[in-house]
């Protein structure tokens, strides 16, 4: 009997892991203000247990098309975006935020401000970008990323949301300019490399000729 009052009350129980935060629904829909911190274990025989991760999440934006200082469109932008939430604004970011702001992960874990954040990191890319010249981006790299962050947590401050969502880094995966750009790049490249070869062709000739002559010239 003991045993299966124990496996009963286990199996009734919500555990709060490393890096997450809970908050408790009681039976009547309200929700506990006390957030659930990391390692405790929290019964679900009478309501139930919100679980929201808070460290090291990741946002991922993929085939993005900004466009660059000269106008012209990059081929292809993707970039993670690595944030961490205050545990102690998470209730307050889950009953008075829109849950459209939110999304939810593979194990049905809500992500707070997910969606919102979407936007936010859209938006500095673009801005980031454009400061940039289409050939220049991609040596601009870390300038971007940097540019990300710094954008995105303005944004944050202006709503006051900084003291409850922190952007830990911005990584640019990878970008690429449209690939006209990259064929006309090549193509003045080529063009200038064969300016050199002529010119250096035209000075052996000259040199070859000058040489020629004089060794026609008569002895004394």
């Amino acid at each position: 009997i003991v045993m299966l009052m124990a496996a009963l009350v286990m199996t009734g129980c919500e555990r709060i892991a490393t890096g997450e935060i809970g908050l408790r629904v009681d039976f009547n829909k309200t929700i506990d203000k006390t957030e659930l911190q990391p390692g405790s274990l929290n019964q679900t025989l009478v309501g139930s247990v919100l679980v929201f991760p808070v460290k090291q999440i990741g946002l991922s934006l993929t085939k993005m098309q900004p466009q660059t200082a000269d106008n012209s469109t990059l081929a292809d932008l993707d970039i993670t975006v690595i944030y961490n939430l205050n545990s102690a604004s998470v209730y307050d970011m889950y009953t008075t935020k829109s849950h459209t702001f939110n999304a939810v992960n593979d194990h049905d874990e809500t992500l707070l401000m997910y969606s919102y954040l979407t936007t936010v990191a859209n938006s500095a890319a673009f801005k980031a970008v454009h400061k940039f010249n289409a050939l220049d981006v991609a040596n601009n790299r870390t300038a971007i990323e940097v540019d990300i962050a710094k954008i995105m947590r303005e944004a944050l401050a202006a709503e006051k949301l900084d003291t409850a969502i922190t952007i830990d880094q911005v990584q640019v995966k990878n970008i690429l300019p449209a690939p006209s750009i990259i064929e006309s790049a090549n193509a003045v490249i080529t063009a200038q490399n064969a300016q050199r070869a002529a010119l250096v062709a035209v000075g052996t000739a000259k040199l070859e000729a000058e040489r020629n002559e004089y060794l026609s010239r008569p002895t004394n």
